[in-house]
């Protein structure tokens, strides 16, 4: 596969931040968009004129106009080329790799997944890259990729550890820059999703922004003044040692009463299977649990309050504008929403406002999505932090 060449050069930081508020934001009036970003309107012209002539930007219709001024001519506002480039977002899983196709606005055009036969990193690059192909056939302006990982992954290249895949210091991104020749950005998945929420879901526009998700494992992000916070203890399990209740359930894989033992989707079929004997699926709990079933019951309802206490301490300590809560564990909310509500409750101020608390039912097409927007981030737009991964561009 022969890598495609970059319309733009690296941003400066002054066009990272005009072509950022008008990625997320956009269409924007240059108006409004010099005073989002406190700029003069000679400073304006200077970041956008670049943008423009690489295509990046673009001057929408004339029969988009906005007025600047009552008394002054329309100007054109300015948008983002969505379609000019596109991204490929993988999500690895323990059996699957789901993969999708965006727009530089993280629409999904296409959907491509794969089962994974083997964890050997070198077959899980060839089957990366296999995809890959594939979609750059029907998709040639694909520009970058980005691949989340369950784990704790380092300057977004290698996967440091992943429990999952049972990985330690894997080279993914040169792995699968070997075989695409396109540049790629690995990412923690959950790290991901956060950031793919922030510029274009649930958190877009808040300052304070949680996202919470269950499943397969318990994954928390923090968003503070519009940022992802980032910190040594990210991807390290937080839920395994948040302890709900010291009496509570003990699983082969968590702390007795532990976030990750009462309400990830391994633990509560464990709790089913150690007490009936039987081997059940998570849908089949729910739907029994639902039915009234009492065993079932019993532990939905013990995995609901402690969402609930999980959620309201969260919401004392950081007082979120928003808490998303995502995942394919979320079907929790369907049967135990009550048993949820209750625990918020009991564990706040009496006179406390409401938690925002928003369900998303999600699948790992959403995480592949994320992992897309951490291509967008990065490979277009250039690092943010100075601690990032360096700045990839197609030659």
């Amino acid at each position: 596969m022969t890598a495609l060449a970059a319309s733009w050069l690296p941003l400066s930081a002054g066009e990272r931040a005009v072509a950022i508020e008008v990625l997320v934001h956009g269409p924007l009036s240059r108006t409004d968009l010099a005073r989002r970003l406190g700029l003069s309107a000679g400073s304006l012209t200077r970041l956008t004129k670049p943008l423009i002539e690489s295509g990046l930007l673009v001057e929408t219709a004339e029969g988009a106009a906005l007025p600047e001024t009552r008394q002054g001519r329309p100007s054109r506002p300015l948008d983002i080329v969505a379609e000019s480039r596109t991204f490929l977002g993988f999500k690895i899983t323990d059996d699957m790799v789901y993969g999708v196709v965006t727009t530089l606005r993280s629409d999904i055009v296409a959907r491509y997944d794969r089962p994974l036969t083997s964890h050997e990193p070198e077959r899980v690059a060839d089957l990366l890259a296999e995809m890959a192909a594939e979609l750059a056939g029907r998709h040639p302006s694909l520009a970058g990729i980005g691949i989340g990982v369950g784990g704790l992954v380092e300057h977004q290249a290698v996967v440091g550890e992943s429990p999952f895949l049972l990985w330690r210091d894997v080279p993914l991104a040169g792995l699968v820059e070997e075989r695409t020749g396109l540049p790629v950005v690995v990412e923690n998945d959950v790290a991901a999703l956060v950031e793919a929420e922030t510029w274009f879901g649930a958190g877009r526009g808040l300052d304070r922004f949680v996202v919470l998700t269950i499943g397969a494992g318990l994954g928390y992000g923090l968003v503070l003044g519009g940022t992802r916070v980032r910190g040594g203890e990210e991807d390290r399990g937080f839920g395994r040692h948040w302890i709900i209740d010291p009496a509570g359930p003990l699983t082969p894989t968590g702390e007795r009463g532990s976030a990750v033992a009462m309400l990830t989707i391994p633990a509560i079929r464990y709790q089913v299977q150690a007490a009936t004997g039987r081997e059940v699926t998570y849908e089949e709990i729910l739907a029994e649990a639902a039915a009234g079933d009492p065993m079932c019951a019993r532990v939905i309802g013990e995995a609901g309050r402690a969402l609930g206490t999980l959620v309201a301490q969260i919401a004392n300590f950081v007082m979120p504008q928003k808490i998303l809560l995502a995942g394919e564990g979320v079907g929790l909310m369907e049967v135990a929403g009550r048993a949820v509500d209750d625990a918020v409750r009991a564990n706040r101020h009496p006179l406390a406002a409401p938690v925002p608390l928003e369900t998303k039912m999600s699948d790992f097409h959403d995480w592949a999505r994320g992992a897309a927007v951490l291509a967008i981030q990065v490979l277009v737009l250039g690092p943010s932090d100075p601690g990032d991964r360096r700045l990839l561009h197609a030659e």
